[in-house]
């Protein structure tokens, strides 16, 4: 009897543990998918993310890149209302810790539908690490990916600026939107026991591409810090200057005053700031214009850099009058003394030579009349619809760049081509290999005008933008800015100008080609105003790159 007892009791443990093996079995073999998918979806908080941002780089000679736009994880507290108990204590501790009302803190609490609750972005290392010790109910910490612009206002117009949704902004931001923009898809972020906010799983997340651009850092800087001298010196409205390889079409510098600081754009005032000058503003350019009404008639045959004419100072055409500059008389010139000395009757009497459908041709062959295509956005462009209604006048004053309009960036492509041997190339930042387009004018025309445009450095108005050792090559402009340009609704000029200088160097194997475009400066002339800079500019850059002199 007795013995029965222990097998009943014996039996009933046997049949006990087996039963618990079974639904062990059960729960951690059968069903173990399962409840592995139950604890992850307590301990993880899903959602729709984006992958991070694509670093924007420039660099330098040694090629060492130089980061201008990033984006970096940051961490913030949130709340999840309704798993905050201590609603007093929490806010307290929260207040102690952040320095936030603790009235504001408790409005938060009362969301209690609400899934997050965001109570301060971009926290300090100490309140992060003092948040995470306190260890508090329904208080989360998490990184958020923030865009940064390192170097502040540093190219701030090429770089452009991303807004409060995360999309580009003008310059390269908003043209590479595609590439530098993460791919949105899901993401799990794990939540630990302690409550802490771990990373998790991504499905379909990428982050966006890097972008390495042509822009030499240094280069850059020195552009910037020369428009500031301009503006202390000769209280400039604008200024502009644009660096670019001429054979490759690579933009050296891109540099525009008055900036803007892209880490603080909402607190920009006056959003046309935000315009880029070198492509999104059209202006006429004056006697820089001169050396492709040359190179139109030399290459069309009907000139030579020797041909003569006798100037009187004044060309009459219908009711209108062409003076040159101080109304000076030069009386016999050769075509190259008319850019040495920026004649207007000598640019007015090449085109007339050159003949204006053949001026026009030319004119079209340089890219005036199309976008350059330039990887920035906005660019604009002008069908310069006075000039193309053919009057007599209209083809005169184009001829010394006046009454035709362009960007100061189709002004570098044309003169590119001077440059280069006659080829127009496609200015671009993105460094990658681009194919010169079709040739404009011969080799022996960019050569011919090369040398007259050395001549006007070397004898002319141009004297004092030489830097000994080297042949370079240039050209002043000083033009009127018309009345419509300025928004005054009246014919006419104003008496504000637009003063530039161009030029490349050295002169016959060029390394780097430069436009210093200044609005409005204090000053008679572009020879006492953009010369100066581009002289400075031009010795730093054959300094920088360590080029071997022309001559001792």
């Amino acid at each position: 009897m007795r013995n029965w007892r222990f097998l009943l009791i014996g039996f009933f443990f046997v049949a006990l543990a087996s039963g618990l093996v079974v639904r062990l079995s059960i729960l951690q073999v059968v069903n173990h998918g399962f409840y592995k998918a139950l604890a992850k979806g307590q301990q993880s908080l899903p959602g729709i993310a984006t992958g991070d941002r694509g670093d924007i780089f420039f660099t330098d000679k040694q090629g060492t890149p130089h980061a201008v736009a990033t984006s970096e994880k940051l961490p913030f507290v949130f709340l999840v209302p309704r798993e905050v108990v201590e609603k007093e204590a929490t806010s307290l501790a929260l207040f102690d810790i952040l320095n936030i009302p603790k009235e504001t803190i408790l409005e938060n609490l009362t969301h209690q539908e609400s899934l997050f609750e965001v109570i301060k972005k971009q926290l300090t290392t100490k309140e992060e690490q003092a948040i995470k010790d306190l260890s508090l109910k329904g208080v989360y910490i998490n990184q958020e990916s923030i865009r940064s612009y390192p170097h502040n206002t540093l190219a701030s117009h090429t770089i452009g600026f991303i807004n409060q949704d995360l999309i580009g902004q003008y310059g390269i931001e908003k043209y590479y939107e595609e590439h530098l923009q993460g791919k949105s898809g899901m993401e799990k972020t794990l939540r630990s026991v302690a409550g802490y906010l771990l990373p998790g799983e991504k499905d379909t997340l990428k982050d966006g591409k890097d972008l390495m651009l042509t822009i030499d850092f240094n280069i850059q800087s020195m552009a910037e810090s020369l428009l500031q001298k301009a503006k202390e010196k000769h209280n400039i409205i604008e200024g502009t200057i644009i660096v670019m390889n001429p054979t490759t079409g690579e933009i050296l510098a891109l540099a525009n005053y008055p900036n803007f600081d892209p880490n603080n754009y909402s607190k920009v005032s006056d959003i046309s700031i935000f315009q880029n000058p070198a492509v999104e503003k059209l202006f006429e350019p004056g006697s820089v214009f001169k050396p492709l009404t040359m190179a139109s008639g030399i290459d069309a045959g009907k000139i030579t850099p020797t041909t003569t004419y006798t100037d009187k100072g004044i060309v009459r055409i219908g009711g209108y009058k062409v003076l040159n500059y101080d109304e000076r008389i030069w009386g016999n010139r050769s075509m190259t003394e008319v850019l040495e000395f920026s004649i207007n009757t000598g640019a007015v009497f090449a085109e007339a030579e050159t003949g204006h459908k053949n001026f026009m041709d030319y004119v079209a062959n340089f890219g005036i009349f199309t976008p350059t295509k330039v990887d920035l956005s906005g660019e604009v462009y002008s069908q310069n619809k006075e000039l193309k209604k053919g009057y007599e006048i209209t083809y005169a004053t184009a001829s010394f760049g006046q009454g035709i309009e362009m960007t100061a960036m189709q002004l570098v492509r044309a003169y590119s081509a001077l440059a280069n041997g006659g080829y127009l190339p496609t200015p671009h930042l993105l460094k990658q290999d681009i194919e010169l387009s079709k040739r404009v004018i011969s080799e022996k025309t960019a050569s011919q005008v090369t040398a007259m445009l050395v001549s006007v450095t070397e004898n002319g108005f141009g004297k004092s933008a030489r830097v000994p050792g080297y042949y370079l090559a240039g050209k002043t402009g000083t033009a009127q800015i018309s009345n419509s340009a300025l928004g005054i609704e009246k014919p006419g000029y104003s008496d504000k100008t637009v003063q530039s200088f161009i030029g490349y160097a050295p002169a016959f194997q060029p390394k780097f080609l430069a436009l210093v475009q200044l609005k409005d400066p204090q000053t008679k002339t572009a020879e006492y105003s953009a010369i100066p800079i581009f002289q400075e500019l031009a010795k730093y850059i054959l300094d920088y790159y360590e080029i071997p002199h022309d001559y001792e």
